[in-house]
């Protein structure tokens, strides 16, 4: 689901509203040991929950005075950050 390498956090797995709580969980566990980036590339299919989950990780990110960079977005979750007028909020890598 996550794979840390280094200072990144590869998100290997969906990131859709069933498995939303456990990649959220997950992501929080690891966000506070110096990670840096989060890796979208082998993100397959993403839908809305994939975007409060990644505003969630930036917000305790940020609150510890982390900054996070999110590379390689999938095409469908750049859309709909479009869409709900947020994808000036990503900090795209």
């Amino acid at each position: 689901m996550l794979e840390r390498v280094g200072s990144t956090l590869k998100v290997t797995a969906p990131m859709r509203h069933d498995n939303a709580p456990a990649l959220l969980a997950a992501g929080r566990a690891l966000l506070g040991e110096g990670i840096a980036e989060i890796d979208l590339a082998a993100v397959t299919e993403a839908d809305s929950s994939a975007l409060a989950v990644l505003f969630a990780w930036l917000r305790d990110a940020r609150a510890r005075g982390q900054s996070l960079s999110i590379s390689n977005p999938p095409a469908g979750l750049s859309s709909l950050a479009g869409l709900y007028g947020v994808d000036e909020f990503l900090p795209l890598a």
